[in-house]
């Protein structure tokens, strides 16, 4: 076979080399032991959870070593490409606040190792694939889809390995006179890799989440070009991290299957390959058989990036909650380090699970309870404020009317070693504070058991006529204990406890009638420090408003 003319037959017009193209990307000058990453999603329009859990281990390896975490647009199946694709990846990743350091935008690219965009990359692929054709190692196969799925109906029959290879491997080795004859005719044809492996082979693989392991040698004869000149993934990501310098690709463990076949491409282009670390799939209970399943995009509306911003979450509570999946020691670092920023962590993907990981929506509320009330006053509104604008407007118009007001609320019980925990989401906000805005206040003065509405109509009038808005919290209990102890009620629980028979009730009965004027519930943030915000004049009318109720 004279490789040289196949190359040129099938090649005639392109003159870029691979030699070219290298010289085109030179080595990155990165610090030693620097990881360059890429994400490089499809633009389908979804974004899913696994992207960006598996992005998540892009960016901290990346910029942890000091090194480069790029967005790479893997556009070459036009088929499930969608109209605004690329802005919804773009959208998905700047919400949840990880940064590339450089790859395809919108209106441009930043970075000197482009196209970012693998449509834009075609001659670049053809100069690799001619090279592989002049080698021997590629071919031309004109194969019918008809001829591919009578193949497939044999090795069925027969209970053969599916695919192309061996005997079904029928242009392999056909006369160069042959593949000239469907040329002259027009006939499509897509490139085959030419593969040297045998399934009675083990490739040594060492991954950086699965540790070292022995995979299949591949036998197939893969496409690596298709008949619109537009490569296939495998070979177009072969191509793209040795020329673009990455170094670790972090990809989901159903790639596992394929990796022979990359590490084979590798290998037949002479260059090292990148390391790999194959994530665990994300699993969730099912509600109906009680076991694991593999997260649905059918099934489960929490897969969509877009469910988080719509729920409420914070990005930093879906981020965080991530981690706590991909290492096993975030929550130990975390309690440790309460007000640290989640990037001082020491990611390690040593510390990553070979099997799958539970993702559990109830703990992710509790993740996110735990970030939020690390956040400042100035924050929580900040962000709630951008959330009910899109998601609330009616509640957004309260709320940001008076910022001053609504930050004073929000602070009550942070910071300190114990913050409040009330808020899990955005959606949570409106709940939390409602009874602070006299348009959302509708109260609830069902009075506590021990309490009659004739003692709770003392309790209020008598509170009416001694309230400072500027009491601190033991002042204001100071004259709940006062009060108790006038209308029979115990002034310290311990002493209900101790002799119940001796009072109606206790101190804490009389402050919740106070609590269930002002609040309208019993659940509510510091009294004291509500009644200061709220003010005498709002604070007396809502003690009249129950003392008329009941």
């Amino acid at each position: 076979m004279d490789y040289e003319r196949l190359a040129q037959l099938l090649f005639p017009k392109l003159e870029a080399t691979p030699e070219e193209m290298i010289a085109r990307y030179p080595a990155r000058q990165l610090p030693e032991g620097a990881r360059v990453t890429r994400m490089a999603p499809s633009p389908t329009g979804f974004m899913h959870l696994g992207n960006l859990y598996g992005a998540l281990v892009d960016e901290r390896l990346a910029h942890q070593s000091g090194g480069v975490f790029y967005l790479r647009i893997e556009d070459t199946d036009k088929k499930r490409e969608v109209e605004g694709g690329v802005a919804t990846i773009l959208d998905a990743f700047t919400s949840f606040g990880l940064p590339f350091d450089e790859g395809a935008g919108l209106d441009g690219e930043t970075g000197s190792y482009g196209p970012y965009r693998q449509s834009l990359r075609a001659e670049i692929y053809q100069a690799f694939v001619k090279k592989l054709v002049r080698e021997g190692q590629a071919y031309p196969c004109f194969c019918t889809e008809e001829e591919l799925a009578q193949m497939r109906e044999a090795q069925e029959q027969n209970k053969e390995n599916f695919g192309y290879y061996g005997k079904y491997a029928i242009w392999r080795d056909r006369p160069l006179e042959e593949i000239e004859a469907e040329l002259a005719k027009g006939t499509p044809y897509v490139v085959r890799f030419r593969s040297q492996g045998s399934i009675e082979n083990k490739v040594r693989h060492e991954d950086l989440v699965k540790g070292k392991m022995e995979v299949t040698e591949n036998d197939q004869d893969v496409v690596i070009l298709k008949s619109d000149g537009i490569p296939t993934y495998h070979f177009a990501h072969v191509i793209d991290d040795h020329l673009m310098g990455t170094n670790v690709v972090v990809r989901g463990e159903e790639w596992l299957a394929t990796l022979p076949v990359h590490l084979q491409l590798f290998r037949a282009l002479g260059w090292k390959p990148p390391k790999y670390a194959h994530t665990a799939q994300l699993m969730k209970i099912d509600e109906e058989t009680g076991s694991k399943r593999k997260l649905s995009k059918r099934k489960d509306p929490e897969l969509a990036l877009t469910f988080y911003a719509q729920q409420g979450y914070p990005a930093s509570s879906v981020l965080e909650y991530l981690m706590t999946l991909l290492n096993s020691n975030f929550e130990e670092w975390r309690r440790a380090n309460p007000d640290l920023p989640m990037n001082d962590f020491p990611f390690s993907t040593k510390k990553m699970s070979g099997s799958g990981a539970l993702f559990d929506i109830d703990k992710l509320k509790d993740v996110s309870k735990n970030v939020i009330s690390r956040m400042s006053a100035e924050a929580v509104y900040e962000q709630a404020a951008v959330w009910a604008v899109k998601n609330d407007p009616e509640f957004h118009a309260l709320f940001t009317r008076d910022p001053s007001y609504s930050k004073a609320i929000l602070a009550i019980g942070r910071g300190g070693k114990k913050p409040r925990k009330d808020i899990a989401l955005w959606t949570d906000v409106k709940p939390y504070l409602d009874f602070m805005f006299d348009e959302l206040f509708t109260p609830d003065h069902t009075l506590p058991e021990n309490v009659s509405a004739e003692d709770a109509r003392s309790i209020l009038t008598t509170f009416a006529a001694q309230f400072n808005e500027n009491d601190t919290p033991d002042e204001f209990f100071v004259k709940m204990k006062t009060i108790a102890e006038q209308l029979g009620y115990a002034p310290e629980t311990k002493l209900f406890k101790k002799d119940p028979e001796q009072y109606k009730g206790h101190v804490g009965d009389v402050s919740m009638v106070v609590r269930i004027a002002i609040a309208g519930r019993q659940n509510a943030p510091d009294l004291q420090s509500v009644m200061h915000i709220l003010g005498a004049e709002r604070v007396k009318e809502r003690l009249q408003r129950m003392a008329d109720s009941i």
